[in-house]
């Protein structure tokens, strides 16, 4: 018996020996297809190809292609396990033309295929064509010696495909089994044609139209070939077997499962063995091709069809993590043609493990409180709406996992209800949103995350990528199509929303008529919202559009986030355990640390802190992210973000390896966090690292401001730029220069210091009559205006003019070219009689000036005009004639 390994082999090798190229498998997440949540279908990686878009070096292929149908409309989940032919996950065989062979060849590739290589009986084949396809008709009649009652004509579109309402379509030609009288089931056309007597095993679809909008058709200058034939459908066939379950690599997962959980795999689990080997497959090659578990988009999917397989290990008995222990079987089984399932065989393993680990509980909790709804209930009701949501948000439960817990025990759910109170769940965040402070309009995205659910991120691992413009919003309000500016709704971004002090991404939304340059990007509601301009003709809802993130942009950001984990575990490692984050920025630029701290780093400790970065980067290993629960990943000893929440999951990023240990351990590492941020690949990717100073951010906070990269070396070289000027100002070398300075400071210290001796000589010589003391009521004064000092100037004035005087008062104002400045002292034998702050504010408001103060014996202010000098000198004199004796 022909395993479906063999049976894959075969149908490649058949069309290698036609001239095809054997093409390997696309990953299930497609990156030409935005309208996919998976690839579904063989021509998906081929669209671009048949389209014209893109250009291969051959023009005839042959792949087997991995599929999943688990979400959108094509969700074939809640079949699976119940039915001989539904999965999430299949292989689907198909041979292709590029504008190379057509109907002539196709037809009779597929019957010497069938007939000859799979020795299936001819007489136990059937076809049918499209109603006006005569020329397929004719071929069959010719090829295969098929009667007119083998060949029937279908006038709907079952026999006729399209790639969507516009673009290539044409009529197909399905091959169909007959597996005999004894199965219930008519010929396709017929009314017992749902039943299981004919099968279809292959779909030849004959590209050779173009849709336009108003309908018409017209000829493609390349007609073109698209075949898809499932290998687990042809599979039971050729082994002979009515039920996909039956065949041979199936089974071998049935037998695993059966196993693990000590169950007979024939018995009344059968149906819970089948969903596990089918979700395990399914589970599989999507970590593999980089899917990992989370609450939205293709990651919600994911979990969908991991706990869908748990609960029914759960169902078996088992009392630990089964699915993880069937990898190997799955890699024993598929991992010859597909490496990337043994690359991939520990990420796999691990996933499952961390997830059915969390899941274990959150069942429990669930079935618990399932059953207690269900123990108030009359016998056969439905389970109130309400109920069914509380599970959901509660416990994690999504609608459709209490459904199938409830179809085995012949129960539903009121679907309505729990719609109704998913709807008022949504008004309280819409209200709590609007209440907020925010803008009046915001309220739209919880609209559009309601319609369209939470847009996808891809850029992780991508700065480019293809996807469907959901919505359009100008002005507040939705629009059809937009010039201008405008902020743009896709179902999946590489675009980074502004989020943990990370910065938007900008850059270029490109469709077919039309391109708009991205400023910012944000996310509210789950909905990433490209806050953009467009600067060429238009944009439109529905289109397909290429993205494209701003690289060097990105890259800075990348850099600079980096570098900021490693920069907190050196402000931890060089000022202790109290550092924490407080906040910060990761632009293009520049990157912003605030940590909790209470004083000003030395000199030293950011050096010290500098170095151990910059240690760390041109160590240049790679930065690791792993998904894990908050609280795995806080045993790890991960740090969290300021401010940050976070759900059932996060990622956990690690770098660095600390000296001495060897690479693995998490012990080992140096920087382990908490972030959904983007990241370089490697440390040295961050270039360099060049702390610009540490200042003051608010109480008990202080703040780190950084370069990294090119921004570093350029401010490196601008201070080096500046050291040579100066050296060459100096006329010293550079390393001399710090000495050169020293020197010349000192020495104009020794000039300022004489200078200020000399103007004291000035003021205190002359001699003449404007000199000598006045005597103003039994006071002597010198009060005078003064040309050539500076308000600081004239207290030592003041107390050697006192010291002459042994007892009086002086008063000086310095005229200096602005505001003048007023000083006045008194000696200590008449502070009691006569305050110099009096005198000063008396002198100040003559001046223009307000206030003044000081000591009794020592008192300065500041006027606003020199112009009263000579009145500020009146007014001390009445002040000391108006002192009592």
């Amino acid at each position: 018996m022909a395993s479906l390994n063999d049976i894959r082999s075969t149908f490649l090798n058949y069309f290698a020996r036609q001239g095809h190229a054997v093409v390997d498998s696309s990953p299930l997440v497609p990156r030409n297809d935005p309208t996919l949540m998976f690839t579904n279908s063989g021509m998906v990686q081929f669209k671009n190809v048949f389209t014209g878009l893109e250009h291969r070096d051959y023009n005839r292929a042959t792949t087997s292609q991995k599929c999943v149908r688990a979400g959108g409309k094509h969700n074939d989940l809640d079949n699976v396990g119940y039915t001989a032919r539904h999965h999430t996950f299949f292989e689907m065989l198909g041979n292709f033309s590029f504008g190379d062979y057509f109907k002539s060849d196709a037809i009779p590739f597929a019957w010497e295929l069938l007939t000859r290589d799979f020795d299936i009986p001819k007489d136990r084949l059937l076809v049918t064509v499209y109603h006006t396809d005569d020329e397929a008709a004719e071929i069959w009649k010719k090829v295969a010696g098929l009667p007119d009652d083998r060949i029937i004509r279908i006038p709907t579109d079952d026999n006729f495909w399209r790639m969507g309402p516009t673009g290539p379509c044409g009529p197909c030609t399905e091959i169909f089994f007959d597996h005999g009288p004894s199965i219930w089931g008519g010929p396709p056309g017929s009314p017992e044609e749902d039943g299981d007597r004919f099968i279809e095993i292959w779909n030849l679809v004959f590209m050779q139209n173009e849709q336009h909008e108003d309908g018409s058709l017209t000829d493609l200058p390349r007609q073109s070939i698209d075949t898809g034939m499932g290998l687990e459908r042809i599979g039971a066939l050729l082994q002979g077997k009515h039920d996909n379950y039956d065949t041979d690599l199936m089974r071998a997962l049935i037998e695993a499962s059966a196993h693990a959980t000590s169950s007979d795999p024939d018995g009344p689990g059968k149906t819970h063995h089948r969903v596990i080997a089918d979700h395990l497959r399914a589970t599989s090659f999507l970590i593999a091709d980089g899917v990992m578990p989370s609450n939205d988009g293709r990651g919600y999917v994911l979990r969908r069809i991991m706990r869908r397989a748990m609960r029914h290990a759960h169902m078996l008995g088992a009392q630990d993590p089964v699915m993880y222990r069937l990898v190997p079987a799955l890699v024993a089984q598929m991992g010859g043609h597909y490496q990337e399932l043994r690359d991939a065989q520990a990420l796999i393993t691990e996933t499952l493990r961390a997830e059915e680990t969390r899941f274990r509980q959150t069942l429990d909790r669930g079935l618990k409180l399932l059953d207690a709804e269900l123990e108030t209930l009359p016998e056969g009701a439905e389970l109130p709406g309400a109920a069914a949501f509380k599970l959901y948000d509660t416990y994690g439960f999504p609608l459709d996992l209490t459904q199938d817990a409830l179809r085995e025990r012949g129960r539903a759910v009121d679907a309505a209800g729990f719609d109704a109170a998913m709807a008022e769940q949504k008004a309280r965040a819409r209200a709590s949103w609007s209440g907020s402070g925010e803008a009046a309009d915001a309220t739209i995205w919880f609209d559009l995350a309601d319609r369209f659910g939470a847009s996808e991120f891809l850029g992780y691992d991508m700065e480019s990528a293809e996807g469907q413009v959901l919505a359009l919003v100008a002005d507040g309000a939705e629009v059809a199509s937009a010039k201008g500016e405008v902020q743009i709704i896709v179902n999946q971004t590489p675009f980074y929303a502004e989020s943990g002090g990370q910065v938007g991404d900008t850059g270029l939304i490109r469709s077919a008529t039309g391109l708009a340059e991205v400023t910012d990007t944000r996310r509210t509601a789950g909905v990433v919202i490209h806050i953009a301009k467009v600067i060429e003709g238009e944009i439109s809802k529905g289109q397909p559009v290429k993205l494209e993130v701003a690289h060097q942009r990105r890259s800075a950001i990348r850099a600079n986030h980096s570098a900021t984990h490693l920069l907190h575990e050196a402000l931890r490692r060089a000022l202790g355990d109290h550092v924490a984050q407080k906040g910060s920025l990761n632009a293009p630029d520049r990157l912003r640390f605030d940590f909790s701290h209470g004083a000003g780093l030395s000199a030293q400790e950011l050096a010290q802190v500098e170095a151990e970065v910059n240690a760390f980067i041109r160590q240049n290993t790679a930065v690791e992210t792993r998904i894990m629960t908050p609280d795995e990943a806080r045993a790890l000893g991960a740090q969290a973000l300021f401010g940050e929440k976070y759900g059932e999951e996060v990622r956990v990023v690690s770098m660095g390896q600390l000296p001495g240990s060897q690479k693995g351990p998490d012990g080992a590492t140096y920087s382990l966090e908490l972030c959904g941020g983007t990241h370089v690949a490697r440390t040295g990717d961050i270039g360099a690292f060049v702390c610009l100073g540490d200042s003051a951010s608010s109480a008990g906070v202080r703040r780190i401001e950084a370069l990294t990269g090119q921004a570093a070396l350029d401010h490196l070289r601008a201070q080096e730029a500046r050291l040579s000027g100066l050296a060459t100002l100096l006329k010293a070398p550079a390393q001399d220069v710090p000495e050169r300075v020293r020197a010349l400071m000192e020495e104009r210290r020794a000039l300022a210091n004489e200078i200020a001796q000399l103007k004291r000589q000035v003021a205190m010589g002359g001699g003449g009559s404007e000199d000598a003391p006045q005597d103003v009521a039994g006071i002597k004064l010198i009060a005078r205006v003064m040309t050539g000092v500076t308000g600081k100037d004239l207290p030592p004035l003041i107390d050697a003019m006192k010291e002459k005087l042994g007892s009086g008062a002086v008063v000086l104002i310095a005229d200096t070219g602005a505001k003048p400045a007023v000083a006045a002292g008194v000696t200590p034998d008449l502070t009691a009689r006569i305050s110099a702050v009096d005198l000063v504010r008396a002198a100040v408001e003559a001046l223009g000036g307000k206030g003044g103060g000081g000591r009794p014996d020592m008192a300065q202010g500041g006027g606003a005009d020199i112009a009263g000098a000579e009145a500020a000198l009146q007014a001390v004199t009445r002040t000391i004639e108006g002192v009592k004796a």
